[in-house]
């Protein structure tokens, strides 16, 4: 099968940094089912994997974590899908992914993909709708029909943020302050939901204060977070709930202390690395978000489609992505 993979940790600018390979097609086992990929998206998790995480041995490294497809093979134990069935998912951080023709994926962490979309459309919404369902109702457990409560989403017009607000805008009656910097992404924002869009290039409290907008209750940090921490300290509301999904160098958790406030950590990939006993609960959400956008609830948050799957166009996304300048997902389709 055709596959793009690496062998060492390279810039994106190096040819050699993503290469167009051949590989064995994967056989399905047990619990796993044989997907033969439509499309895929690329996430921040794609260019740091690519950048840092060496390779063992002389064996190539496929990453990708975010995939539509058509299953054509089940193992033994599988009981979810059946062969034909479309599916989407955003696999195992463990396992080799979605850069490839075929791809083999645990049954429990995949979902029925959206009827009323593309395979183009449905691949830029696994990753990023799971990391956004969990951040808001597993680890920070906003009160759904609490009118009075209000979150700040930081970084809120990139993948993760376009569906978090769309699913906080839905599911939750929360008040939704999202930040953005650029005319652009501020309408992208309002479009999909915002009650009010502040400018994270200047102090959060003091856009706070500007639009005379109450301490959020909530607060979640999709980037930056290091950069923002003490702001966040300094506006979020006593006992309250701050929750993030980047990676910061180093995070003080002192300023938080005396507001007791909670601070959570998602990893969408925790489930499916550490083979949790609620492992299945992945299945469960991609299947109420497709459930969400085939009844027109929630819409695509697909930016750009960066055409075939290979290893030039993988190159020119990851670039773009390193930009830092994305709004919505990039998506590539077809081999």
């Amino acid at each position: 099968m055709k596959a793009i993979g690496y062998k060492e940790n390279l810039p994106i600018e190096d040819v050699n940094s993503l290469q167009d390979i051949e590989l064995s097609t994967p056989k399905a086992t047990e619990k796993d089912i044989l997907v033969e990929i439509k499309a895929i998206s690329v996430n921040p998790a794609d260019y740091k994997v690519r950048a840092g995480m060496p390779v063992e041995g002389d064996d190539w490294k496929v990453i990708g974590w975010d995939a539509t497809g058509i299953v054509k093979e089940v193992g033994e134990d599988v009981s979810l899908f059946k062969i034909g069935d479309e599916v989407w998912y955003a696999g195992d951080f463990t396992r080799q992914g979605s850069y490839a023709q075929y791809q083999v994926v645990d049954e429990r962490i995949v979902g029925k993909k959206p009827s009323s979309l593309s395979f183009a459309e449905a691949a830029a919404l696994p990753l990023t709708s799971l990391t956004a369902y969990e951040l808001l109702f597993d680890r920070l457990q906003v009160a759904k029909n609490d009118a009075s409560k209000s979150i700040l989403v930081i970084g809120a017009a990139g993948g993760v943020g376009s569906i978090l607000v769309q699913l906080a805008k839905k599911l939750t009656k929360l008040n939704i302050i999202g930040t953005a910097s650029r005319e652009e992404t501020t309408k992208w924002l309002k479009d999909l939901g915002a009650d009010s869009v502040i400018n994270h290039r200047h102090k959060l409290s003091e856009e706070l204060e500007k639009y005379n907008l109450a301490a959020p209750d909530y607060v979640v940090s999709l980037n930056g977070t290091e950069q923002h921490a003490d702001e966040i300290a300094k506006l979020i509301k006593p006992q309250g709930k701050f929750g993030f999904i980047d990676d910061p160098k180093s995070f003080n958790v002192m300023p938080f202390k005396a507001k007791a406030v909670s601070t959570h950590i998602e990893f969408m990939f925790t489930r499916s690395m550490f083979q949790t006993e609620d492992m299945i609960e992945q299945h469960n959400i991609l299947n109420e978000v497709s459930t969400l956008i085939d009844n027109e609830t929630i819409k695509t948050t697909l930016g750009e489609n960066f055409g075939n799957i290979n290893a030039e166009n993988l190159r020119k996304a990851h670039a773009f992505l390193e930009t830092g300048k994305a709004k919505g997902k990039i998506v590539l389709e077809g081999f």
